[in-house]
């Protein structure tokens, strides 16, 4: 069995020193020290206070001298696909088809959806859509929209979205 795979399992930068467990900040000098054993290896963090009071005689495998910085917040998106596609899921059983109508062309547009039929019901026109991922499958009344009405039905959807996004 090769051991590699787990042994290079470094753990990511701490945020707080080992030792002290004081929270770094922003721009401060860390040093990261790296232990090996049997186990594979160990990462330690420690603040220059740490540091300058570690016990000499343990010397680490590796180390070296770094500036913390806080990692970025991750950038949100403006319509994350989750909110469309659950709004989607949840309108589908409502009596809103003109709204699953739009969401189905937005996710069809991002390939979370793809439209796989059209059929002739007794209603009117189904539109038939699978999931991509999941294989769920989705039936969406088409309300056969008039591009003067479209415009009103894609802003009730942007209010959706919004609310959902917000709430």
């Amino acid at each position: 069995m090769n051991p590699l795979p787990n042994e290079w399992a470094i753990t990511h930068r701490a945020d707080t020193c080992a030792v002290t467990h004081r929270p770094f900040v922003a721009g401060e000098y860390f040093y990261t020290l790296l232990y090996h054993s049997a186990d594979g290896y160990r990462r330690e963090d420690l603040s220059e206070e740490a540091w300058q009071n570690r016990n000499e005689n343990i010397q680490p495998f590796s180390f070296w001298k770094s500036r913390y910085e806080p990692l970025p917040p991750k950038p949100s998106e403006p319509l994350p696909r989750e909110n469309a596609e659950q709004l989607f899921r949840r309108l589908i059983a409502s009596d809103k088809p003109n709204a699953c109508y739009v969401l189905a062309a937005m996710l069809e547009r991002k390939r979370v959806l793809k439209q796989v039929k059209t059929e002739e019901s007794t209603n009117g026109r189904v539109l038939i859509y699978e999931h991509g991922a999941t294989g769920d499958v989705f039936i969406v009344p088409d309300p056969q929209l008039r591009l003067d009405e479209l415009e009103n039905v894609q802003n009730e959807v942007a209010d959706l979205l919004q609310a959902a996004a917000h709430g």
